[in-house]
């Protein structure tokens, strides 16, 4: 099995080579999804969430209100601190079991790992790979308020709670230039999986 990290900033296009990647046979595992999935109502790091930070942090039908908890942990350090300090651990050991779930199934598997916070929570670990998906700040604050219809100052606050561009950068093994058209994404993205698939 062939491990690879892809990371990158809030808006950095880094969906968009996970998609290219699956496409042309890799596994793809999201942690975002992960997170959604740990944070289901009933489960134990929901309840977690709650005590930690308010029962106003869960929605009428039992799910986490995350504009809420957003609004408790951005901009505010120690806060989303405790707050990965919670999801965190309970993310590694689940994305671990689909690591695990991806090489029985196909020993000579591909798995992409998405991962926004690759920096602040899993460097160290033994990937076969890093790739780093990145545009300016000013290119990804854009699409943040363009895109997803954010208010500038919560989308500078989305990118000012996450690592700098240089720690990312100084981890990459291959980095992605996503500030150019979606066709050389794309290329960049198969020209890795060619490099992968013939190593």
């Amino acid at each position: 099995m062939v491990l690879i990290a892809l990371t990158g900033g809030i808006a950095s296009g880094k969906s968009t080579i996970a998609r290219r990647l699956a496409e042309r046979g890799a596994v793809v595992v999201d942690a975002d999804q992960i997170v959604r999935d740990v944070q289901a109502p009933g489960t134990p790091v929901l309840d977690a969430i709650a005590k930690t930070f308010g029962a106003e942090i869960i929605a009428a039908d039992g799910s986490l209100d995350r504009a809420a908890l957003g609004a408790k942990v951005f901009g505010h350090p120690e806060q989303l601190a405790r707050l990965n300090a919670i999801v965190h651990p309970a993310v590694r050991i689940e994305s671990q079991r689909r690591f695990d779930e991806a090489a029985a199934a196909h020993s000579d598997a591909v798995v992409v790992y998405d991962v926004p916070l690759l920096v602040e929570a899993r460097v160290d670990d033994p990937w076969d790979l890093i790739v780093v998906a990145h545009a300016p700040v000013e290119e990804r604050r854009r699409r943040l308020v363009e895109l997803r219809g954010m208010p500038e100052s919560a989308a500078q606050e989305r990118i000012d709670a996450q690592v700098s561009d240089e720690r990312r950068l100084a981890i990459a093994d291959v980095v992605i230039d996503t500030s150019g058209s979606l066709a050389q994404t794309l290329a960049q993205a198969d020209a890795l999986w060619e490099r992968i698939s013939t190593s």
